[in-house]
C-alpha cells in the first residue's frame, strides 16, 4: 500500500476518531415522532444526559450521529469482548482462508429488522456495498480501501474477499460505524447512503420512539429482538449541553445515570461520590493519556535528554492529584487490557530526579552557576509543550511539567492551542511536545501502530531519530499481513517495546471512564468496546 494512501487514510481518521474520543460532539436531525414532549413516562426507564443530540442516527456515517446512539439501533457482525475478545454476533461464525484474504460469514437465520423483515446476506451485501460506494469516507477503517468483493453465496452466507491479507478486519467489523447494518426501508431510493437514510431501521435491543431536536430522544425497547432483551422498557436521553447543569439535573433526581469521558468534572463526580447517596463506578482504562516529543526537534533527538524528561516528574503525584485518583499511572504506552498488550517488555521509569539530572549532564546540557536554564552550544534547553486549552487536564498537567523540569534546568514553554489547531500543528511537524491519547477498544493495538508509521501524522516525526526506525516501520507494515498468531503477537511485542524504550512516547495516565446513578439503578456494567452503549443489562427499582 502506498504512503500517499496510508496518510489519506490515517489523517482523516485523526479527523473523526481523535475528536469521537472526547465523547462530545454531535448535532441534530428530525426524525420518528417530532413532538413536543414524551407521551409517557414509564416507570420502568432509565434517564440520562448527553451533551449533544443524537443525530439523524445514519449507521454509515459520523457526525452529527452519536456513536452511543448508533449502537443502540445498528448491530455488527462480530462484537468486541473484554480482553479483546472477538465473539459472533450478528454472524454465528466466520472462517478465514489461509490467505487471509477471504472471509465467510454464516449469518443469524433468526435476525429481524425493527419492522419485521429478515436480515439476511443480500442486506449484508447492500450495506456493505453502500459503504465501499463512498470510499473516501471510510478509507480510515484499514480494511475498508482492501475489500476486492462483496458476494451473496446464499441466503444466510455471505463472503468478503480482500485483495491483500489483513488481520484487523474481524476487529474492525467490530466498530460502531461504518459497517452496520440498515434495513431495506432505511434506504433511500437511489441506495446511497452517504447523505441520508430514510429512517434508522436496525436489528438492535432499541428503536427510536419519540424524539425533539435538541431536547430529548426515547428509544424503546425491541419487543422483537432476537437476542436477550434489555431489562427496561425505554431510555429517555435528555440534551443538557452544560456539565454543571447535568450535575444539578442528577442531584434533583431527574436523571437516572452521568455517564461517559468528560461529561461532568472530576470534582463533581467526587463530590457526588462523598456523599454516599449515589452508587458509582470507574471503568478499566480505555486508553493512554500520551506526551509525544518531536525527535527532529534539535533538543529532543538526544535519547538521554528524553530520558531525563522521563525521569523528571513525579508521574504518580501528578495522575493523583490532577485526576483525584480517578486515572492510574500509566507504566505503558497503551493499556494493558487491550489486545496483544500484555506481554510488552519495556522499562518502567520511575521518577528519579538525580537521574535525570547525570542523564543532561551526560548529553551535554550544562546548568552553568548563576544560571536557570541548562545550555548547550551557546543555546538554552528551552521546549514547547502545546495543549488543548478547552482540555483543563492537560493544562494542569502541562503547568506541572514546566515546574518540575525548571527544578532540571529546562525551560518549558506552554502554548494552549483550540483542538482543530493542536490536530492540524501535530499533523504539519509544527510542534515539539503534545498531548495525545490513542483510539482504544476495538481501534488498538493496530490503529496506534499505524499512525506512528503514517506520514504527516505527528508520529513519524517523533520517532525520526530512533537508530532502529526503518525496522520498526517494517514490523508495523508486518503485523498487519501476518496470519500467523504467534509471529503477530511477538511483532506487537517489539513494536511496543521499542517504542517505548525510545522515550518519545511517553505514558502519563490510563484515561478511564465514569458512570454515577441513583440507588435504584442497579446491573450497570462498562462496555469493552469504548463507543457501545452501557445499557445491556442495565436495571431500574422505582
Amino acid at each position: 500500500m502506498s504512503n500517499r494512501k496510508n496518510k489519506k487514510r490515517f489523517l482523516h481518521m485523526s479527523a473523526i476518531i481523535l475528536i469521537l474520543s472526547m465523547a462530545l460532539l454531535g448535532c441534530s436531525s428530525e426524525a420518528v415522532k417530532n413532538s413536543g414532549d414524551p407521551s409517557s413516562e414509564s416507570s420502568n426507564m432509565i434517564t440520562f444526559a448527553w451533551p449533544r443530540d443524537i443525530g439523524d442516527l445514519n449507521p454509515h456515517l459520523y457526525n452529527p450521529s452519536q456513536l452511543f446512539a448508533q449502537s443502540m439501533v445498528f448491530e455488527p457482525l462480530v462484537s468486541y469482548q473484554d480482553g479483546g475478545e472477538l465473539k459472533p454476533h450478528l454472524a454465528e461464525s466466520w472462517e478465514i482462508s489461509d490467505d487471509g484474504k477471504e472471509y465467510l460469514f454464516n449469518l443469524r437465520q433468526d435476525v429481524k429488522f425493527s419492522d419485521g423483515t429478515r436480515f439476511n446476506a443480500e442486506i449484508v451485501k447492500k450495506n456493505f456495498d453502500a459503504v465501499l460506494n463512498n470510499l473516501d469516507l471510510h478509507s480510515w477503517l484499514g480494511f475498508i480501501a482492501k475489500v476486492a468483493k462483496t458476494e451473496v453465496i446464499d441466503e444466510y452466507t455471505f463472503k468478503l474477499t480482500l485483495n491483500e491479507p489483513y488481520y484487523p478486519t474481524i476487529q474492525e467489523l467490530a466498530v460502531v460505524r461504518p459497517v452496520r447494518f440498515l434495513g431495506e426501508a432505511g434506504f433511500p431510493q437511489d441506495g446511497d447512503t452517504s447523505k441520508r437514510i430514510e429512517k434508522p431501521v436496525g436489528t438492535g435491543p432499541w428503536v427510536l420512539d419519540e424524539y425533539k431536536v435538541d431536547e430529548f430522544a426515547i428509544f424503546k425497547r425491541n419487543e422483537n429482538y432476537w437476542g436477550e432483551l434489555p431489562n427496561v422498557e425505554k431510555i429517555k436521553v435528555k440534551v443538557i449541553p452544560d456539565a454543571e447543569t447535568r450535575v444539578l439535573a442528577f442531584e434533583k433526581g431527574e436523571l437516572d445515570l452521568v455517564y461517559g469521558e468528560g461529561v461532568i468534572s472530576l470534582d463533581s463526580f467526587k463530590q457526588l461520590e462523598s456523599t454516599g447517596s449515589y452508587e458509582t463506578s470507574i471503568s478499566e482504562p480505555v486508553a493512554t493519556r500520551q506526551l509525544v516529543m518531536n525527535t527532529n526537534k534539535e533538543q529532543l533527538s538526544d535519547l538521554r535528554v528524553r530520558q531525563a524528561l522521563h525521569y523528571g516528574f513525579n508521574k504518580h503525584a501528578m495522575v493523583e492529584g490532577v485526576t483525584s485518583g480517578l486515572e492510574e499511572k500509566a507504566d505503558y504506552i497503551l493499556p494493558t487490557n487491550f489486545p496483544y498488550t500484555s506481554d510488552v517488555d519495556a522499562t518502567k521509569v520511575e521518577f528519579n530526579v538525580e537521574k535525570a539530572k547525570q542523564l543532561l549532564d551526560e548529553a551535554g546540557w550544562k546548568l552553568s552557576k548563576g544560571k536557570n536554564v541548562r545550555e548547550k552550544d551557546g543555546k538554552p534547553l528551552e521546549i514547547e509543550l502545546m495543549y488543548n486549552s478547552a482540555e483543563s487536564i492537560q493544562k494542569t498537567m502541562a503547568e506541572i511539567l514546566q515546574s518540575e523540569w525548571a527544578g532540571l534546568g529546562v525551560k518549558l514553554n506552554i502554548v494552549g492551542v483550540e483542538l482543530t489547531t493542536q490536530v492540524e500543528r501535530f499533523k504539519a511537524n509544527e510542534f515539539e511536545m503534545n498531548f495525545f491519547s490513542n483510539y482504544g477498544a476495538p481501534y488498538d493495538p493496530h490503529t496506534f501502530v499505524n499512525i506512528v508509521a503514517t506520514e504527516g501524522f505527528g508520529f513519524r516525526e517523533a520517532i525520526s531519530a530512533y537508530p532502529n526506525k526503518e525496522e520498526l516501520l517494517n514490523q508495523i507494515a508486518e503485523v498487519q499481513r501476518t496470519t500467523d498468531e504467534a509471529e503477530r503477537q511477538q511483532l506487537y511485542t517489539d513494536i511496543l517495546g521499542s517504542l517505548q524504550e525510545q522515550s518519545a512516547i511517553v505514558p502519563i495516565s490510563y484515561i478511564k471512564k465514569i458512570a454515577i446513578y441513583q440507588k435504584d439503578v442497579s446491573n450497570f456494567t462498562f462496555p469493552a468496546n469504548r463507543d457501545e452503549h452501557p445499557f445491556k443489562g442495565i436495571s431500574v427499582n422505582k
